[in-house]
C-alpha cells in the first residue's frame, strides 16, 4: 500500500504581497473565457497588435537590457541584446500570426512546407527559411525539425495547430517563472502558453529583469487589457506562493534544475520523503527549460589558417555570448587526440578568447561559480583579468566538475577523444550523451570534405546524438533565436529525473511530438564559402554574410543586430541596404 498523497500548504506571504497576486489570478480567471470567446482569426488580430507594441517599445527594451548588463552607449556587444530581445520577439510573432491566419483559412500551419524523411524513417520537417528575405538575412542556414519516431507527414500535418485544434477549450491560468538571462524567454513563453496551449499566464519576471518589467507591460500591453497576462515581481516566496496557488493549472519555468527540484519535491528532508513516496509538492503538470553542459564537437578535417582563427572565434562566442550566462552557452569542447592540428586549434581558441571585447560578468552568484572553477582546476588559463577562463584538459585530468557543472559563466573546457573521421565523430557523440550533464543542445564544427566523406554515417551520428537542439557549424543560440524551431529538452526526462526540462516552446508551425530541432550552417564565410559552394555544387555550403553579427569579435556586430531588428519591425528596403552594407564590414 503506497504512502498517502499529501498536499502542502502555499507559502505564506503578507497581505499587501499576497492580495494583490490573488486578484491577479482572479483577472485572469475572467480572461479565460475571454480568450475563448475568440476566434482564431481575431486571436491573430490581436497578435498583429501585440507586434505593434513591440515594434514601439524595441528602442526601448534594447537599451533597458544592455544598460542591466552593464553595457553602456557605444558598447560593441550591444548587437545581443537587439537580436535576443526584439529580434527574436518578432519572429515568435510573425511565425505564430502565419500559422493562425493559416488555422484560421481552414489549412494548416504546414501548408507548403516541405517535409522529408530524416534518420531512422523519423519524418522530417524543412521549416527554415520560410521566406525569401531569410534567404538572403542568413543565407546559407537551413533549419528543420524532427519529429519522434512513428509519427507519419500525415499525421504531422493533421495535428498541426495544438491548442489552436481545440481552440474553445478553456484550459485555465498557468504560472510561468521567466528567467533572468535573456529578455525575450519570459515574452516568447508567455505566447507559447497562449497560442499553443490556449492558456492564459501570470508572469513573474525574476529579479534580474526588473529594469525590463515596464517594457514588458508595454510590449505585452494588447493582452494585459483584454485580461490574458498579468506580471508581477518578486523572489522566490512569490515563485512558491504562486505555484501552489490552487487556481493555477499549469507551471512553466526557465531556470535551473535546482529550482525545479525545489518546485517539484520542496528541499531538505521534505524533498527526500516526497522523492521517496513519489509524492511531488507541485500539484499541477509542469513543462521547464532547465539548460546543461552544451557539448562542441569538432570533428578532424583538414582545416586552413583561416578556418582555425574562424571557428576558434566561432567557440568563443558560443562561451562569451552575454558574458557565459545562457543555459545554451557551449562550456566542453570535445577534439580528437589524432588531429593533428589539435593544438593549433588550442591555441587559437586562447588568442580568440583573449581577443574578445571586454563585459561585465553580471549574473548574480557568477563570481562564486569562477571562484569553483579556479579552485577545481589550477591549471586553468585566465584573463580579462580572470572573468575568462579555458580548462585543458588534453593531457589529461579530472573532467567530472566540467561535466557535471553548468557554470553559466566564461569558462570553457577542453578534452579530447580518440579516432578520426566517422570513429571519432561516433566516440564524441558516446561521450556527450554519457557524460555530459543535460540534453538542451549540442554543436557540431565540421567541414564540407569531411561531412561529404561521411555521408550517411554523419547523418547517423546526429540521429544519435540526444539533444532538443542540434547546430550544425552554427550555434544552438541561433536555434533559440529562430523561433520557427522548436527550443527544449531532448524527450524523456521526468520529474524524478528531469535533466533538461519537460516539454518546448517556441515552435511557431505549432508542431506536435518534436523530438528535436536542427539548424545547418555554412562551414566558412564569405568570400571563402564560394569554393565550399562551387566544390559542393550546393548553395547551402554558402553565405553573404563576412562574419555572423552575434559574433562576439563582429566588427559591425551593434549596428548590424539594431539594423536586422529594423528590417523585421518596418521592413525598410534603404534601412536594410544599409544594414547589409554593415554586414559586409564585420
Amino acid at each position: 500500500m503506497s504512502p498517502a498523497k499529501t498536499t502542502p500548504k502555499p507559502a505564506e506571504l503578507a497581505a499587501e504581497v499576497r492580495v494583490p497576486l490573488d486578484a491577479a489570478i482572479a483577472d485572469l480567471q475572467d480572461g479565460t473565457r475571454t480568450w475563448a470567446a475568440l476566434t482564431i482569426d481575431q486571436r491573430a488580430r490581436l497578435l498583429d497588435r501585440v507586434r505593434a507594441a513591440v515594434v514601439a517599445s524595441a528602442d526601448e527594451w534594447a537599451d533597458a537590457a544592455a544598460l542591466s548588463k552593464g553595457l553602456e552607449p557605444g558598447h560593441p556587444l550591444r548587437g545581443e541584446e537587439w537580436m535576443s530581445g526584439p529580434y527574436a520577439a518578432l519572429g515568435g510573432l510573425d511565425g505564430y500570426i502565419s500559422s493562425l491566419k493559416a488555422l484560421a483559412r481552414g489549412t494548416s500551419p504546414l501548408e507548403g512546407v516541405r517535409i522529408s524523411e530524416a534518420h531512422g524513417g523519423r519524418v522530417r520537417i524543412e521549416a527554415f527559411p520560410a521566406s525569401g528575405m531569410d534567404r538572403v538575412l542568413l543565407s546559407g542556414f537551413t533549419g528543420e525539425l524532427w519529429l519522434e519516431p512513428g509519427v507519419t507527414a500525415a499525421q504531422a500535418r493533421s495535428e498541426a495547430g495544438l491548442g489552436h485544434l481545440r481552440a474553445t477549450e478553456n484550459t485555465g491560468v498557468g504560472l510561468v517563472l521567466g528567467a533572468g538571462n535573456i529578455t525575450s524567454i519570459p515574452f516568447l513563453d508567455v505566447l507559447y502558453e497562449l497560442i499553443a496551449e490556449n492558456r492564459v499566464s501570470i508572469l513573474k519576471v525574476n529579479p534580474t529583469q526588473d529594469a525590463v518589467l515596464p517594457v514588458f507591460e508595454r510590449a505585452l500591453a494588447p493582452l494585459i487589457e483584454l485580461g490574458l497576462l498579468r506580471i508581477v515581481q518578486g523572489g522566490g516566496d512569490v515563485g512558491a506562493y504562486l505555484a501552489q496557488h490552487p487556481s493555477i493549472a499549469h507551471v512553466h519555468i526557465t531556470g535551473s534544475a535546482l529550482t525545479f527540484d525545489a518546485i517539484v519535491w520542496g528541499a531538505g528532508a521534505e524533498a527526500e520523503r516526497r522523492r521517496a513516496a513519489d509524492d511531488p509538492k507541485l500539484a499541477v503538470p509542469i513543462t521547464a527549460e532547465l539548460g546543461g553542459v552544451s557539448p562542441i564537437i569538432v570533428v578532424p578535417g583538414t582545416w586552413t589558417d583561416a578556418d582555425l582563427k574562424y571557428q576558434a572565434e566561432h567557440v568563443v562566442t558560443m562561451r562569451l555570448h552575454n558574458s557565459g550566462h545562457n543555459c545554451i552557452a557551449g562550456q566542453v569542447v570535445v577534439l580528437s587526440s589524432d588531429w593533428p592540428q589539435r593544438d593549433a586549434f588550442i591555441a587559437a581558441l586562447e588568442t580568440a578568447l583573449h581577443a574578445a571585447p571586454e563585459r561585465p560578468v553580471w549574473y548574480p552568484r557568477s563570481e562564486e561559480k569562477l571562484d569553483a572553477a579556479a579552485a577545481g582546476y589550477p591549471d586553468a588559463r585566465w584573463n580579462a583579468d580572470r572573468t575568462r577562463a579555458i580548462v585543458d584538459l588534453t593531457a589529461g585530468g579530472d573532467a567530472t566538475a566540467l561535466q557535471t557543472t553548468e557554470y553559466f559563466s566564461p569558462v570553457l573546457g577542453v578534452v579530447q577523444v580518440p579516432g578520426t573521421g566517422q570513429e571519432f565523430l561516433d566516440n564524441a557523440v558516446a561521450y556527450a550523451n554519457d557524460n555530459l550533464v543535460g540534453t538542451l543542445g549540442a554543436n557540431v564544427l565540421i567541414d564540407p570534405a569531411t561531412e561529404a566523406l561521411l555521408g550517411a554515417g554523419f547523418e547517423r551520428a546526429i540521429a544519435d546524438l540526444r539533444y532538443g537542439g542540434i547546430a550544425i557549424n552554427t550555434w544552438t543560440g541561433v536555434v533559440f533565436a529562430t523561433p520557427i524551431l522548436s527550443w527544449g529538452a531532448f524527450p524523456g526526462g521526468t520529474l524524478q529525473d528531469v535533466q533538461s526540462g519537460l516539454g518546448v516552446v517556441h515552435n511557431t508551425l505549432l508542431i506536435d511530438r518534436v523530438e528535436r530541432s536542427i539548424l545547418r550552417g555554412p562551414f566558412r564565410p564569405f568570400p571563402r564559402a564560394v569554393g565550399d559552394v562551387v566544390r559542393s555544387l550546393s548553395l547551402s555550403k554558402g553565405t553573404v554574410l563576412p562574419k555572423p553579427p552575434w559574433f562576439v569579435d563582429a566588427k559591425t556586430g551593434a549596428s548590424v543586430g539594431e539594423g536586422l531588428t529594423r528590417w523585421h519591425m518596418t521592413h525598410s528596403v534603404p534601412r536594410l541596404v544599409a544594414t547589409l552594407t554593415q554586414a559586409m564590414r564585420s
